[in-house]
C-alpha cells in the first residue's frame, strides 16, 4: 500500500467548555457571605497547522476521528476550571481544507474552501472548543445579589472536513505515461520514484529538490495523463490538481515512442488542451498565476537512441517558433542534464520575484465588502460586528403542522447554556430572550399563544410552546412571589453598621427624627395645658404593674375602697408570709422615703402576727 495520501476526510470536534458552579460562600461567623461559584474552563480546539516535515495524509486515513480536551467545571471559592487542551494537528504544506458535502454515511465531496495553508506555520482552527459557562459569582449583581444557578459550558463544534493536498513545487513534469518523467527526477534529485516499463507506473505524485549552484528549486513528478483527463480519464483529475501551485510547466516528451497517431507536437497539443479545460474550472488563491499564463518548457527525452535522436531535432524548430524553450536530454546516458538544470534555475528564480510582486498587488487591490447593519439586530462587539443576533422563519410539514424556528448564534448559545431542571435558570433565559427582542418578533410574524416555537435547528433544537402572558421577571421558586430573580430575603436582614447610609438617606432620617421630636413636644405641651399631668410622688395609676406604689389591681374594682374590702376578706386567710405580701400591696405612701417605706413594712407585719394569734 502506499504511503502517500492526498485527500482523506476528518471528523474533528472541538471540546466542551466546562460548567459553571453555584457555590455558597461558607465560613465561621458568616452564614451569609454570598456567592462563589467559579466559571468552566474554556475547551479545547482543533488546529491543522502547515508543517514543511509533514508530506502526506496518510496519518488522518488511519485515525479520523480527531476530538480536543475538554474545559473542567469551575469550583467554589470562585476558583474557574482549567482549559481543554488544544489538539494541533500536522499537515503538508499546500493543504487546502474543504468543508464536506453529502449524505450522512455516503462518501463526502468537497464544498466551499475553508482555508488555503501554503506557507509554512499557517494555522487554521477546525473546530472551536466551547466556553466555559459562568458561575453564580459572576452572575451576580446589584439586582441579581444571590443567584441560584450557574450556566452550563458550551458544547465544542464539530463537523467533517475534507483535507486536500496540493503539492507546492516550483516545476511540474507533466507527459504521456511511459515518457520519462520519474527517471528524470532520479536523475536530476536524490528522489527514489518507481520505475518500470510498463504505463501508469507512477501512482502518487513524487517530489525532488534540486541543487543548481547557489540556487535550490523542488520538481513535482505529476502521473501521467492523457487525452480526456479532464474529464477524468485515467488518473483524471486525480492528480491534474498538484500542478496548481507549481511556477513552471515542464513537458516531457518522449521520442522514442512506438505508438502510431503520436508525436511530439501531437503530444504537447493534446496535453496543452487538457490544462486548459482543466484551468477554465479552476480557482487559484490569491496572487497565483493562472496556469494559462505560466512559462512551458520542452523537454525532449530518451535521445540516446538513434531514431529519437533524429526526431528531436526535427521537431525541435518547430517548438522554437511558439518561442518554447526546447531541451534535448537523456536521463539514460545524462545527456544535456545539466543546462536543463541551470535552466530551470534561473527561470524559477524570475517566477519566484513575480509571484511575490503579484502577491503584494493583489493583497492591495482587494476590496472588502460588509453588509448595512441594521440597528437592533446585529452585534455590538467588534468581534462578532456584522453577524445578525437571530432570525424567524415559519415552517410547516406536509401534515400541516407549523412552528417557528428562531436562528441565531446568541439565542442558540443561550439554549445550551440553559440548566432546564433549574427554574431560576430557565427564567434567567426568558428574561434575556425577552430583551433580544425574540418575543416581540414572534408576535410581528404572527405567533399566537399555543404556537410551538423551536430555537436552533437539529439535535440541538429546544422546542417549547410559545406563552406570551408568562412573566419573565421572577419565579415562583418556593411558592412565595420573589421580587426579582436571585433575590434573596435572608440577606435584608443585615446588620445595620455593615450598611453606609447615602446622603439622602442621612437627610432623610434626621427630617423624620426631628419631626417626631416635634410632635412629642407638642403632645407633652398639650397635656400639661389640659392639666393632665399631676405630682410625680402620688400614685394615680393603680393597674400599673411597673409603679413602685401600684397594686396592679384588676380593673372590675371601681374604686380603691371595693379593693380594700377586697384585701380585707381574704388577704392574710395564708399565715403571716401571705399577710405581710398583702400588707406590702395595701400600703400606699405619699413619699417614696426609704425609711418610711421600712418603718410602714415592719408595723404591717406586726399588726399580722398579733391578728392571728388572736383567732389561734
Amino acid at each position: 500500500m502506499s504511503d502517500f495520501v492526498d485527500r482523506v476526510t476528518v471528523h474533528v470536534k472541538g471540546g466542551d467548555g466546562g460548567n459553571g458552579s453555584a457555590g455558597i460562600r461558607r465560613e465561621k461567623y458568616k452564614p451569609l457571605a454570598g456567592p462563589n461559584g467559579g466559571n468552566g474552563g474554556r475547551g479545547g480546539s482543533v488546529i491543522f497547522v502547515a508543517d514543511p516535515n509533514a508530506n502526506s495524509l496518510l496519518d488522518y486515513r488511519f485515525m479520523p476521528h480527531r476530538t480536543a480536551g475538554n474545559g473542567t467545571m469551575g469550583l467554589g471559592d470562585t476558583k474557574d476550571g482549567s482549559q481543554g487542551e488544544d489538539l494541533r494537528l500536522p499537515v503538508p504544506v499546500g493543504t487546502v481544507v474543504f468543508t464536506a458535502r453529502g449524505a450522512e454515511g455516503q462518501p463526502k465531496r468537497p464544498g466551499e474552501v475553508l482555508a488555503d495553508l501554503r506557507h509554512a506555520g499557517d494555522e487554521f482552527v477546525a473546530a472551536a472548543g466551547g466556553a466555559g459557562g459562568l458561575g453564580n459569582a459572576a452572575l451576580a449583581n446589584k439586582t441579581r445579589r444571590a443567584p441560584g444557578f450557574a450556566l452550563l459550558g458550551e458544547l465544542g463544534e464539530e463537523r467533517d472536513v475534507i483535507l486536500e493536498l496540493k503539492s507546492i513545487a516550483d516545476v511540474a513534469l507533466v507527459g504521456f505515461p511511459s515518457a520519462g518523467k520519474s527517471s528524470l527526477i532520479a536523475a536530476m534529485s536524490a528522489a527514489k520514484p518507481k520505475i518500470a516499463d510498463y504505463p501508469f507506473t507512477t501512482l502518487v505524485p513524487n517530489l525532488g529538490v534540486v541543487q543548481a549552484g547557489d540556487m535550490r528549486y523542488t520538481i513535482a513528478d505529476v502521473p501521467g495523463l492523457i487525452p480526456g483527463a479532464s474529464q477524468g480519464k485515467g488518473l483524471g483529475l486525480q492528480f491534474l490538481r498538484h500542478i496548481e501551485r507549481t511556477e513552471i510547466i515542464a513537458h516531457v516528451i518522449d521520442c522514442a515512442t512506438l505508438e502510431p497517431n503520436r508525436d511530439p507536437v501531437a503530444d504537447y497539443r493534446a496535453l496543452e488542451k487538457e490544462l486548459a479545460e482543466y484551468a477554465d474550472e479552476l480557482e487559484l488563491p490569491l496572487g497565483a498565476i493562472p496556469i494559462p499564463e505560466r512559462p512551458r518548457v520542452i523537454i525532449l527525452n530518451k535521445v540516446d537512441m538513434p531514431e529519437a535522436k533524429e526526431l528531436a531535432e526535427f521537431v525541435k524548430p518547430e517548438f522554437e517558433k511558439m518561442d518554447l524553450p526546447v531541451y534535448i536530454v537523456s536521463t539514460a546516458s545524462h545527456e544535456g542534464l545539466k543546462a536543463l538544470n541551470f535552466a530551470l534555475a534561473n527561470l524559477v528564480a524570475e517566477m519566484r520575484k513575480d509571484i511575490v510582486a503579484r502577491e503584494a498587488s493583489a493583497e492591495e487591490a482587494r476590496v472588502v465588502i460588509k453588509p448595512l447593519e441594521d440597528k437592533g439586530s446585529k452585534r455590538r462587539n467588534a468581534r462578532n460586528a456584522g453577524v445578525q443576533e437571530f432570525t424567524i422563519e415559519r415552517e410547516q410539514d406536509g401534515n400541516g403542522n407549523y412552528w417557528y424556528t428562531v436562528s441565531g448564534t446568541k439565542p442558540e448559545r443561550w439554549v445550551m447554556q440553559t440548566n432546564f431542571d433549574n427554574d431560576e435558570a430557565v427564567g434567567y433565559l426568558a428574561d434575556r430572550l425577552a430583551k433580544l427582542g425574540v418575543e416581540d418578533a414572534l408576535r410581528k410574524n404572527g405567533a399566537k399563544p399555543g404556537d410551538e416555537v423551536r430555537i436552533g435547528r437539529g439535535a440541538r433544537a429546544v422546542a417549547f410552546d410559545w406563552d406570551p402572558t408568562i412573566a419573565a421577571g421572577a419565579e415562583m421558586l418556593d411558592g412565595a412571589q420573589l421580587g426579582s430573580r436571585g433575590h434573596d430575603l435572608r440577606l435584608e436582614e443585615e446588620d445595620a453598621r455593615s450598611h453606609r447610609r447615602t446622603n439622602a438617606e442621612r437627610r432623610r432620617q434626621y427630617h423624620e427624627m426631628m419631626d417626631a421630636r416635634a410632635a412629642v413636644r407638642a403632645a407633652m405641651q398639650a397635656e400639661r395645658e389640659a392639666g393632665h399631668w399631676a405630682d410625680p410622688s402620688i400614685d394615680d395609676d393603680r393597674h400599673d404593674e411597673t409603679s413602685l406604689f401600684g397594686r396592679g389591681e384588676p380593673e372590675e374594682y371601681e374604686d380603691a375602697a371595693d379593693a380594700d374590702d377586697a384585701f380585707a376578706d381574704g388577704a392574710f386567710a395564708d399565715g403571716a408570709g401571705v399577710a405581710a405580701d398583702g400588707a406590702v400591696k395595701k400600703t400606699r405612701r405619699p413619699s417614696v422615703n426609704g425609711d418610711a417605706l421600712r418603718s410602714a413594712l415592719n408595723d404591717d407585719i406586726d399588726d399580722a402576727a398579733d391578728a392571728q394569734g388572736d383567732e389561734a
